[in-house]
């Protein structure tokens, strides 16, 4: 039985098995898992990745500052200019490709895999994907930043972190949200955008169904006005606001102005974009500063008993099945209310979780788990054949690229179509032709599954033609397609 719960451990709770991992888990599966929930093991090497703030330098020398060459007259970019522009967009490609390749790279060799399920789980929970040319080369940072430094720590902390990082802001064009009654909006012919509020009360918190109505949607779009990415644009914006005012009130939107140049990059509050006047969400009046007054809401919305049972439910549905007992949502909504969001006792509450121990597997692995486990298993090498994002594409789950806010789905049916099936046996039969030279497919299986394979898929491997047939057979066993 404890071999069992070992190779449970390592491919429902972490990423797939990596040579000796099985046996390595086999003492206490349980402790073993634990001994991941650290800040540390939810970090990846970044060496050569690009921060927010880096991004957006590139992209302020392509605009034209920092002695650049810019803009004539009539507002057209110089030869020079364009030439520049294309550099940066290309390289802000390449660096999308880097992050695909660490992040692939890192899931497919830690050795705390489990605490990377549980960062991708919260990376998925707030997606920001790489779906136009401003947000490419955000997506990286974001869960490097955002994402992966505060999963362990309290739900209300991550929350704010990825709400207010430079690229949620830029992805749900919260940075674009001006206070529709400010001379702001008046001069830059904008107002108010909902989205980010929106997907934060439907995706992020209470969720759906939990009793916000569009006019809740409103003031806390209001309430998150002022939050944006400083920027050139923003500089100028707050600098016109200080003409036409004497005194003191000139001088101090130019002093904000100059220090916006240096926060380049970076998320900002902008006083003279917030709407001004106090915000009631979910019946409750916010009359703080308009500075605080998001992060005000946002605190109550991560204390809110409908984000406790959204959260619990979502984390049942990964770690449990598509359709979670009663029993496991109320376990971790009770951890999650009585800890008062802390991520580390959520985590170490899902790892002792009966119901997800089950013995048999019930949940169909998403195209990304899939090539992880494999990779785990049998090298990257083989899974990927050196085209890591040409196979993420072929299976249709490009990292970092969820079609929605409610980023990518969890369920068997999203993933388990005949096509789906077809071009995952076509992956197979690739990998199976790379597989290592010198294993047969039953050391594979023993090696990836462990006493999770059954005596019929036992039987179907060791019976197969060819080592290759045996490989793909293995591949694309029940037990291997699920966790």
């Amino acid at each position: 039985m404890t071999e069992l719960q070992a190779a449970i451990a390592a491919t429902r709770f972490g990423m797939g098995a990596s040579p000796g991992e099985i046996r390595a888990a086999a003492s206490d599966p349980r402790g073993w898992l634990k001994a991941q929930i650290t800040p540390a093991a939810a970090q990846m090497p970044a060496d050569d990745l690009l921060s927010a703030k880096q991004v957006f330098e590139a992209r302020q020398d392509a605009s034209g500052m920092n002695g650049a060459p810019g803009q004539d007259a009539n507002g057209v970019r110089s030869e020079a200019q364009q030439m520049l522009l294309r550099q940066v967009q290309r390289e802000t490609r390449d660096g999308l490709l880097r992050e695909v390749e660490a992040r692939g790279r890192h899931a497919a060799t830690t050795p705390n895999s489990f605490a990377e399920r549980w960062h991708r789980f919260w990376a998925n929970h707030f997606t920001v994907a790489a779906r136009n040319a401003q947000v490419i080369g955000l997506a990286g940072p974001f869960e490097r930043e955002a994402i992966r430094t505060n999963v362990f720590g309290r739900f209300s902390t991550l929350l704010a972190a990825a709400t207010f990082h430079p690229g949620m802001l830029v992805y749900l064009d919260a940075a674009r949200s001006i206070g529709p009654s400010t001379k702001a909006a008046e001069r830059r012919n904008a107002g108010l955008n909902e989205n980010l509020a929106r997907e934060i009360l439907e995706l992020h918190t209470i969720g759906v169904g939990s009793g916000y109505t569009q006019a809740d949607i409103i003031e806390f779009a209001k309430a998150l006005t002022g939050w944006t990415v400083a920027g050139p644009q923003t500089a100028r914006l707050v600098s016109l606001g200080a003409q036409g005012q004497g005194g003191r009130g000139q001088r101090a939107r130019q002093r904000a102005a100059a220090a916006l140049a240096d926060k380049y990059g970076g998320a900002v509050f902008v006083e003279t974009f917030h709407e001004p006047g106090p915000r009631t969400v979910l019946r409750k009046t916010y009359n703080v500063s308009a500075r605080d007054q998001a992060a005000a809401v946002l605190d109550d919305l991560a204390a809110h008993p409908a984000t406790a049972k959204h959260i619990a439910t979502k984390l049942a549905r990964h770690f449990v099945s598509d359709m979670p007992p009663a029993s496991a949502v109320a376990k971790l909504e009770a951890s999650f209310t009585k800890t008062g969001g802390d991520l580390s006792q959520l985590a170490r509450a899902v790892v002792d979780l009966d119901e997800a121990w089950n013995e048999t597997s019930q949940k169909f692995k998403s195209p990304e788990e899939l090539l992880v486990s494999a990779a785990r298993a049998a090298g990257a090498q083989a899974t990927f054949g050196g085209a890591q994002r040409a196979v993420y594409t072929s299976l249709a789950q490009q990292p970092f690229g969820a079609p929605s806010p409610a980023g990518w789905p969890d369920d068997t049916t999203s993933w388990s179509g005949s096509d789906a099936i077809k071009k995952r046996l076509e992956w197979a039969n690739a990998v199976s032709r790379r597989m290592a030279r010198g294993e047969t497919p039953s050391e594979f299986l023993d090696r990836a599954l462990g006493r999770i394979a059954s005596d019929k898929t036992r039987q179907a491997v060791a019976r197969a033609e060819s080592a290759e047939q045996g490989f793909t057979i293995a591949l694309m066993s029940p037990e291997f397609q699920r966790r």
